[in-house]
């Protein structure tokens, strides 16, 4: 986020990026990139040097805010995987004041640190990025992101979600929506870019994690809140997708780090 100043995006894939006081770069699969004072190419860049000594920004012609913001596992939203490489927002402060509000918020953060910034940083870096894609979405409309904006497909993602649990199959999921079953697949596809079974898959196991991640229900119970019938079906479906046991993701939740960090 730029605080003050002027400063240029440069990518490997794009033309330079001119950004302003106040906007915000989002790098969400960690694209290459970097910054300069003009236009320029990423290998005429010198490399960075990284300090977290604080220096005087009135000395500075532009000052930036960065932050990183990670999953604590493997899985990505579909949502997330269609955002480009690189993207920029312009946020409408004075519609929204409450941005510039979080703006300053995450400024001053940084600049004079004090007892719970470890709890602070995360939780205003992730209030931030909420409301950035949030306007992301709002500039560039469905073709930049996949809402679900057919109603009956919405109602049968709702019905997903209240009940992971459910013995769902293609043709039950199609009789929720109202649609034959071919039609079902091909419109569920085209809204959430996968198929029905899939999307339920998906959900079932990120409701898992996160019943692991904030309580301590036992395991098998987990998987039968989830729609699986035994602990070790559960198990093995919790472990193709995250590369580990659920037993083995509850113990590393502990310690887990915070979801973001400046």
């Amino acid at each position: 986020m730029v605080l003050h100043g002027s400063a240029w995006l440069i990518t490997a894939d794009s033309q330079p990026l001119e950004l302003k006081p106040g906007d915000v770069v989002l790098a969400p699969f960690g694209a290459t990139h970097g910054l300069s004072h003009a236009p320029s190419s990423l290998r005429d860049l010198p490399p960075a040097v990284m300090s977290e000594d604080l220096l005087d920004p009135d000395s500075f012609d532009v000052e930036l805010l960065c932050g990183a913001y990670w999953l604590e596992h493997g899985h990505v939203h579909p949502y997330l995987q269609s955002l480009p490489e690189v993207l920029r927002v312009s946020p409408d402060y004075d519609r929204d004041p409450r941005l510039r509000t979080l703006a300053d918020l995450l400024g001053a953060d940084v600049s004079d640190a004090g007892p719970g910034t470890d709890a602070t940083r995360p939780a205003l870096l992730e209030v931030m990025l909420t409301h950035v894609l949030r306007q992301w979405l709002e500039q560039n409309g469905p073709t930049g992101w996949p809402q679900v904006t057919d109603p009956a497909i919405d109602a049968v993602v709702r019905e997903i979600h209240a009940g992971p649990d459910r013995p769902w199959s293609v043709q039950t999921l199609s009789e929720t929506a109202g649609m034959s079953r071919t039609a079902f697949v091909e419109r569920f596809r085209s809204q959430l870019g996968q198929p029905p079974m899939a999307y339920v898959t998906s959900w079932r196991l990120t409701y898992g994690a996160q019943l692991l991640k904030e309580t301590e229900v036992p395991l098998a119970a987990i998987a039968r809140r989830v729609g699986y019938s035994t602990e070790f079906a559960f198990g093995t479906s919790f472990r193709r997708r995250y590369g580990i046991s659920p037993g083995r993701f509850r113990l590393a939740q502990s310690g887990a780090s915070p979801a973001g960090g400046l």
